[in-house]
């Protein structure tokens, strides 16, 4: 076939594109770097002529013209799967709403449930086989892709081209309009500056972490301490499953750590559903065949999670309850990003032969007015999110120290979280898990 030809025929400028959206339309963005640049900036264009469309983005970072434009929400009404810090502000201030989910069940919410009238998404150029890559966020676009009934692709002539299982490219064949043009280079999320928790964070947990693990590393800057601390270690055969690609795992891959030997899943591939990092970082995956992106239901699925012997899960939450619930998504009414893929990963490293689930969090944090608030609270109000209850709650990690709370009653729980709680709070923690009933008079205070 003459898919050159086809891709003539297919090709329009963004504002012929977005002729295709309608009153009332769902409008989907993908994750990430997903995001359609111009074909956003082209539909914010027709705000005038459009009442009532909807539209969902995931994790998205750079400006989203179809919510700035329209501060009553009467012509597009946009809502994300999981905040980045750019939606979270839109959140605050009225312009975006919130989808809970987890990311294992992500695919079949599009497959069971929602409406895609329209598909946007960024993807490499087409190859000679007439397939475009999805790239970086080819993991959450399976559900919205086969669930389209139009989908638009803008060519993003810088993203790298992922090697995969499922879902990571798509044909032309399947594609009714494709849109062109330049585009600066590719978003980076650089290392940030370590901080004195994290270093002590990373050293509580890196004893746990045995030769030929399979880590999976959250979000935030904990994972590029502990990642640096790893490659520096004497560990060796390390492997990768993770929703996230990091640049924690291209340093371990440099320091000759990340080997995948001793994966028990997909031996000697790491596994990714998304990736965002630094421009070698994705010079790294570009076509690597020693990593696989895909589908978030089945890397963030637990059951295919715990076929990796010693799985190693850590991440990040906002606050934890003297009960064991780990609120990571919300504080108070506030929305700070989603559940993700932390209750997946949970749920799944326990299961694994000889994994482990950390949850990290430093034991304080100072709010706008200057004030210190203690991250181990007596107990969640207000509207606080649980996104991974008591009962699936296991390592709980803070700059003092790490605790396993697996099996373990009330009052065995209070004591161990306020031994790893502020100094400056672990009084009136006594004294509150006294009030509540889970504390024993013989407990040391």
């Amino acid at each position: 076939m003459d898919f050159i030809q086809e891709y003539r025929s297919k090709l329009r400028t963004p504002r012929e594109a977005v002729r295709v959206v309608k009153d009332g339309d769902w409008v989907d963005y993908g994750a990430y770097h997903s995001f359609p640049p111009l074909l956003d900036k082209a539909l914010a264009e027709r705000k005038e002529e459009l009442h009532g469309v909807k539209l969902r983005g995931n994790l998205i970072p750079f400006r989203i013209e179809v919510a700035e434009c329209d501060p009553s929400r009467e012509h597009f009404f946009y809502t994300t799967w999981h905040c980045s810090a750019y939606e979270r502000k839109l959140v605050d201030r009225g312009l975006c709403n919130f989808n809970p989910m987890l990311y294992r069940n992500l695919y079949a919410y599009y497959h069971n449930y929602l409406e895609v009238n329209v598909a946007m998404l960024c993807a490499t150029p087409m190859d000679r086989h007439g397939y475009f890559n999805l790239s970086c966020s080819a993991g959450a676009a399976g559900g919205v892709i086969e669930s389209a009934e139009v989908i638009i692709l803008e060519i993003n002539e810088n993203m790298p081209r992922v090697c995969g299982g499922s879902g990571e490219v798509i044909h032309i064949s399947d594609v009714d309009y494709i849109v062109e043009g330049p585009h600066g280079p590719m978003a980076e999320v650089p290392t940030p500056e370590k901080t004195p928790e994290d270093v002590a964070i990373a050293g509580h947990i890196m004893p746990y972490i045995p030769d030929g693990a399979t880590l999976q590393f959250g979000i935030g800057g904990l994972p590029d301490v502990l990642g640096a601390m790893i490659a520096d270690s004497d560990l060796t055969d390390l492997g990768m499953h993770t929703e996230l690609c990091s640049n924690a795992y291209l340093d371990l891959y440099k320091a000759g750590k990340l080997t995948n030997r001793k994966k028990t899943y997909h031996r000697g591939r790491g596994m990714f559903g998304v990736a965002a990092g630094t421009q070698e970082m994705y010079d790294w995956i570009d076509g690597n065949p020693g990593l696989e992106c895909n589908q978030l239901h089945v890397i963030n699925n637990p059951a295919i999670i715990a076929q990796n012997d010693h799985l190693i899960s850590i991440n990040a939450c906002v606050s934890v309850d003297l009960f064991g619930q780990i609120a990571s998504e919300s504080s108070g009414l506030r929305q700070i990003s989603g559940t993700g893929g932390q209750l997946d990963y949970v749920s799944g490293a326990v299961l694994s032969r000889g994994g482990k689930s950390f949850v990290a969090v430093n034991s304080t944090h100072t709010d706008k007015a200057g004030k210190v608030h203690s991250t181990i609270r007596p107990f969640f109000t207000e509207g606080d999110i649980i996104t991974s209850p008591r009962s699936q709650s296991h390592f709980i990690v803070t700059e003092y120290g790490a605790i396993n709370l697996a099996g373990r009653n009330t009052w065995e729980r209070a004591e161990m979280l306020i031994s790893i709680a502020h100094p400056d709070f672990r009084d009136h923690l006594c004294d509150e898990a006294e009030r509540m009933g889970i504390w024993k008079r013989s407990n040391k205070r």
